[in-house]
């Protein structure tokens, strides 16, 4: 049976190597436009962070800088 701990450190390890590989094909497209693969990328990333806040939850300061990078995000994008 995987416990907690165990669980939590292979999902974080998932959730990691899954951003780095969105992460650096963000990168290599450099496309200002976003396609149906950026889209999907976005939606992945998302779930991803829900299922992180679920095994780990955030405090204030945790959830004051993900909507600060939100922001920052959205800015970009206009």
């Amino acid at each position: 049976m995987i416990t907690d701990s165990r669980l939590q450190k292979r999902m974080i390890r998932v959730l990691g190597s899954a951003l780095l590989v969105m992460g650096s094909a963000f990168v290599s497209v450099g496309c200002k436009s976003e396609g149906p693969v950026e889209k999907a990328g976005k939606k992945v990333d998302q779930a991803v962070e829900e299922a992180k806040d679920k095994l780990n939850p955030e405090g204030p300061v945790e959830k004051a800088g993900k909507k600060i990078d939100q922001a920052v995000e959205e800015a970009k994008d206009k």
